[in-house]
C-alpha cells in the first residue's frame, strides 16, 4: 500500500486512476458494491450517470469518473442497472444479482447515440434576454417570452447541438490541475501563468470579491469563559484555494476561511444514535504549531439517510445567464452541474427553472424530476449575454418556490452565479435583505459559485449565510459531482436548522482559548437563547468540525495587539449552567427542526478535563490540524507560531490510508505547491 500511495502521489493521469481503482478493488471486499464501465463505440464517457432501481423505483445513483468508472455502495438484492448521457441511448441491465461482501463488477455499458428528436421548448424561439435593459431588473414571464416581449436578440454564443450527435464531454479549462481521478499532475511540470479569458467583463484573474477576515484573538477565560458561535457546513473556501492554487498562485487572505476548508473533507465520527439528529465528538490533544498549548476538537454527525428517505423537493434552479457567464467554467460548467444533479431526482421530485440577465424569466415551469429530457433540454438551451439583474432573478425565483411549496419536503432555490449582479436590486445590503425575508416562507436557497477572476465571494457568502442555506464553490467538474451527487443529501437536505453552539469553559484548567476560524459565524451571547436569531443549517450526513486552541493553565496570555484588544470580550459566568471541578468545558447546543416555527431544542454536552493529558491524537485529529495548520500558513497568520509545511505534509500523509475519494491526496499535493510558492513569494 506504501508503493500505492507513493506513485499515487507522484501524479501521472492514467497511472493514478488504474492505481486507485486497483486500491478500491482490493478493499472494497470488506462491503458491498457494483462497479462497471460506460462508453460509447470508442472511449469512456465522463460524468456518465448510473442509476440502481429496484422494481422500477430508483434506489441510488452514481457518475463516471475520468476513465468513465462507476462504484456504488448498495445492499445485498437483485436490482437494474441502468447508465445514460445526455445525446445517447440509456441502457440498462436487468436481474443483476448483488452478493453480499463482494465487489460485483458488470459488464461494460456501450452507448449508443439517441434517436429521439431533440425536445425543443418553445419559449426559446425567441429572445429570452434584453440586453439593453440596464437601468432596472425586471420579470418577463413565461408568456412574455413566447410572444416574442423578451426585446432585441442577444448578441451571445448559441449553445445549441444538433439531434442524435454525440455530446462527448469536453474537459473544464483549467490551468494546470492537481492530479485527482485521472487529471493532470502538478509534479514536475513547469509553471504556467493563468490564461485570460476574453469575456469582455473580468480581467484580473484575482479581482474577486472578499469579506475581510479578522482572525479570532485570544481570550481570557477568567474573563469570558463563554464562546458562542453559528454552525457552518459550507466548503466554497476549499475548492476557491485549490482553483488559485492549481493556477500556480497563492490565494488572497481573506479568502481562506480556516473553518470551510477543515469542513470540506470526511471525518470517521460517532454516528447518532438516540433521538437528536446528530452526535457530538470530542477530542483534545498537544497543538501541533505550538506545543506548549492544546487543540480541541468538537465534530458534529448529522445522520445519514438513504435517498429514498429523504422528503419531496421542490427546487428552482435560478442561473445567471448574463455576459459575465460565459464561458467553460461558468454556465458550461452550470449546465454540465445541473444535468448531474438531475440525474439524482425521483418522482416526487419537481423542478422548475429560472434564468436572469438585463430581465427575469421563467424558461421551465415546474416539472415532474422524471421528466428529465424536458429538465435537460430546457439546460442545453441556455447562452449568456447581457448585464445581470440578479436580485429580480431571485425574487421570481422564490414566488415560484412558494407557488409549489411542499408541506414537510424540501423546498430550495438552487442559485448558479459569479455574484456580479449590477442591475436593479444589486448591493449587498438589499440583497441580504431581501434573502432574510424570503427565507421566512420556510424556502432555502444553496449558493453554487462558479467562475474564475470576478467571483463575488463575500455576496455569496453573505446570501448563503441569510438565507438558511449553504454555499459551494463549483471550480470543476469533479467538484459538481461531490456537491450535487456524493453530497446530493447533505447539500440539499436539511435536517437541523438554526444550530448554535455555546461552550462554557473552566478558568481552572483552561487560561485561554482561541476559536480557529468561524469568524463570520460569531454570535453574543444572548443570541444564544434567542430563537429569533438566525444560524446555520445541517444538513443529511454532513459533519461539521469546529477547533480551539487552548492555553492551559499556569501559562501566560500572549501579548495582545491594539486591534485584539478591541475584540477581546468581558462577559459574567452564566449562573445557569453549572461547570463543575473535573469538567474541562461544558457544550450547550441549540437546534430547530428544519420545518415549521417549532422553539428550539437544547442539549448538553461535558469534558473531563482529563482530555487534555492525551498525546495520541486520532486520524480524526491529525487530518483537521494538518488543515488549520495549512491554512494558517496561506493566511500568513499572526497564530501561526511555530507552523511549517513540513508538519503539516507529514500529519496529512498519515491520513491518506483512508482516501477512497482521492481527496486527501489532492490536499498532499496542494500543500506541496503551496510550499513552493510560498519560498518565491
Amino acid at each position: 500500500m506504501t508503493q500505492v500511495f507513493k506513485l499515487l502521489l507522484q501524479g501521472c493521469n492514467r497511472a493514478f486512476a488504474a492505481l486507485t481503482f486497483v486500491c478500491l478493488s482490493f478493499s472494497a471486499f470488506a462491503q458491498t458494491y457494483i462497479t462497471g464501465t460506460v462508453k460509447d463505440n470508442q472511449e469512456a464517457l465522463i460524468g456518465a450517470t448510473v442509476k440502481v432501481l429496484k422494481d422500477n423505483v430508483f434506489i441510488r445513483g452514481g457518475i463516471t469518473d475520468y476513465e468513465g468508472n462507476f462504484r456504488i455502495a448498495v445492499d445485498p438484492g437483485t436490482y437494474d442497472i441502468e447508465a445514460g448521457y445526455t445525446g445517447y441511448q440509456t441502457q440498462r441491465i436487468t436481474g443483476v444479482i448483488v452478493f453480499a461482501d463482494k465487489l460485483n463488477t458488470l459488464p461494460d455499458f456501450i452507448l449508443g447515440n439517441a434517436i429521439l428528436s431533440e425536445v425543443v421548448i418553445s419559449a426559446y424561439r425567441v429572445p429570452l434576454i434584453e440586453r439593453d435593459m440596464t437601468s432596472s431588473g425586471q420579470t418577463i414571464t413565461s408568456h412574455d417570452i413566447k410572444h416574442g416581449k423578451s426585446g432585441r436578440k442577444s448578441a451571445s454564443r448559441s449553445a445549441k447541438k444538433s439531434a442524435g450527435k454525440s455530446a462527448k464531454p469536453r474537459p473544464i479549462a483549467q490551468p494546470a490541475p492537481v492530479a485527482i481521478k485521472g487529471s493532470r499532475s502538478l509534479a514536475g511540470k513547469k509553471a504556467k501563468a493563468p490564461k485570460k479569458e476574453d469575456h469582455g467583463v473580468h480581467d484580473d484573474y484575482n479581482a474577486g470579491q472578499y469579506q475581510t477576515i479578522v482572525e479570532n484573538p485570544f481570550q481570557d477565560a477568567k474573563l469570558n469563559n463563554i464562546s458562542t458561535f453559528s454552525i457552518d457546513v459550507d466548503a466554497a473556501a476549499y475548492a476557491n484555494v485549490r482553483r488559485h492554487l492549481n493556477s500556480r498562485s497563492l490565494p488572497p487572505k481573506d479568502a481562506v476561511r480556516l473553518e470551510e476548508m477543515i469542513n470540506y473533507f470526511d471525518y470517521k465520527y460517532q454516528t447518532p444514535a438516540g433521538e437528536h439528529p446528530f452526535e457530538v465528538n470530542t477530542e483534545v490533544a498537544p497543538c501541533p504549531w505550538n506545543p506548549q498549548n492544546r487543540l480541541m476538537l468538537i465534530g458534529i454527525q448529522g445522520t445519514v439517510m438513504d435517498v429514498g428517505q429523504l422528503p419531496a423537493s421542490n427546487l428552482v434552479f435560478l442561473i445567471d445567464v448574463s455576459g459575465s457567464m460565459q464561458g467553460e467554467d461558468r454556465l458550461e460548467l452550470v449546465k454540465r452541474s445541473l444535468e448531474m444533479l438531475t440525474d439524482q431526482l425521483r418522482p416526487n421530485d419537481r423542478v422548475a427553472m429560472v434564468v436572469y440577465a438585463g430581465a427575469a424569466g421563467v424558461v421551465l415551469e415546474s416539472t415532474s424530476g422524471t421528466d428529465k429530457a424536458t429538465i435537460k433540454a430546457a439546460l442545453g438551451k441556455l447562452s449568456a449575454g447581457g448585464s445581470t439583474a440578479g436580485g429580480a432573478g431571485i425574487k421570481l425565483a422564490y414566488d415560484i418556490a412558494r407557488k409549489y411549496f411542499v408541506h414537510g419536503g424540501n423546498n430550495r432555490v438552487i442559485l448558479c452565479t459569479d455574484g456580479d449582479f449590477n442591475v436593479g436590486t444589486s448591493s449587498d445590503a438589499e440583497l441580504v435583505k431581501m434573502i432574510e425575508e424570503e427565507r421566512k416562507s420556510g424556502v432555502y436557497l444553496t449558493v453554487l459559485g462558479y467562475g474564475m477572476g470576478n467571483y463575488q465571494d463575500g455576496k455569496m457568502q453573505q446570501l448563503a449565510d441569510k438565507g438558511n442555506g449553504n454555499h459551494a464553490y463549483i471550480d470543476q467538474l469533479s467538484e459538481a459531482n461531490k456537491v450535487l451527487t456524493k453530497e446530493f443529501g447533505g447539500t440539499l437536505f436539511a435536517i437541523a436548522k438554526d444550530v448554535k453552539l455555546q461552550l462554557h469553559f473552566n478558568p481552572d484548567h483552561v487560561a485561554g482559548y482561541r476559536l480557529i476560524g468561524y469568524e463570520n459565524r460569531l454570535l453574543a451571547t444572548e443570541d444564544f437563547h434567542d430563537d429569533a436569531k438566525d444560524a446555520g443549517e445541517l444538513g443529511a450526513g454532513h459533519r461539521v468540525t469546529a477547533l480551539y486552541e487552548l492555553i492551559p493553565t499556569g501559562q501566560g496570555l500572549p501579548p495582545l495587539t491594539k486591534a485584539d484588544s478591541a475584540l477581546v470580550t468581558v462577559i459574567k459566568p452564566d449562573p445557569s449552567v453549572k461547570v463543575r471541578t473535573e469538567d474541562l468545558m461544558v457544550l450547550q447546543m441549540r437546534y430547530k427542526k428544519p420545518t415549521g416555527n417549532n422553539p428550539s431544542r437544547l442539549l448538553e454536552y461535558r469534558l473531563n478535563a482529563a482530555a487534555m493529558d492525551k498525546n495520541s491524537p486520532t486520524e480524526n485529529f491529525k487530518l483537521a490540524s494538518a488543515i488549520a495548520e495549512f491554512g494558517l500558513l496561506l493566511r500568513d497568520s499572526k497564530f501561526k507560531a511555530s507552523a511549517s509545511y513540513t508538519q503539516a505534509l507529514a500529519r496529512a500523509r498519515e491520513t491518506l490510508g483512508a482516501d477512497a475519494s482521492g481527496y486527501r491526496a489532492e490536499l498532499v499535493q496542494l500543500m506541496e505547491v503551496a510550499a513552493q510558492l510560498s519560498t518565491t513569494h
